[in-house]
C-alpha cells in the first residue's frame, strides 16, 4: 500500500486513518466525495494489509453492513452482502458466491503518507 510521496504528481487523497489503527479483522466506514458525489466506502484490515471498497453490491446497489461497520462473515473469510448471500473475497473485492459472480467491487486505491492513510477516488465511478 506504500506509495512513493516525494514526487509533484502525488494525488491528495481523503485521510481515512491512522497507519495501524485499524487490527486485523476490522472494517471501518468513511464517505468519499468523488465526482460530485459522496461515496460511502469501507477499509478492512485483511491478514495485515488494508483493502477499500465502495460499500455497495455488486447485485443490487444495497449496503454490505448488515450490522453497523461489520462487512466480514461470521467466519471472517469473506466480506458479506446480507441481502441475497453474495460473497466477496476481501484481498481484491472478486465475487465468489451469489447473484454478481463474475463481478468484483469497486476497489478504493489507498495511499499511506507519513502516518496516515488515504483513499483516493475509484477508477471507474460506480453507476
Amino acid at each position: 500500500m506504500s506509495v512513493d510521496t516525494s514526487g509533484s504528481d502525488v494525488p491528495s487523497g481523503t485521510p481515512i486513518l491512522r497507519a495501524g489503527e485499524l487490527a486485523p479483522g476490522q472494517s471501518r466506514k468513511f464517505i468519499l466525495a468523488c465526482g460530485g458525489r459522496q461515496l460511502e466506502c469501507f477499509v478492512v484490515n485483511w491478514r495485515g494489509a488494508l483493502r477499500a471498497f465502495v460499500n455497495q453490491c455488486r447485485h443490487i446497489p444495497m449496503t454490505l453492513d448488515w450490522v453497523e461497520n461489520q462487512f466480514f462473515d461470521e467466519a471472517g473469510d469473506y466480506l458479506l452482502c446480507p441481502t441475497h448471500g453474495a460473497l466477496y473475497e476481501p484481498d481484491g473485492g472478486d465475487c465468489v458466491v451469489g447473484p454478481p459472480c463474475g463481478k468484483a467491487l469497486y476497489a478504493v486505491p489507498l495511499l499511506e503518507r507519513g502516518d496516515e492513510v488515504l483513499a483516493l477516488c475509484p477508477d471507474p465511478l460506480p453507476e
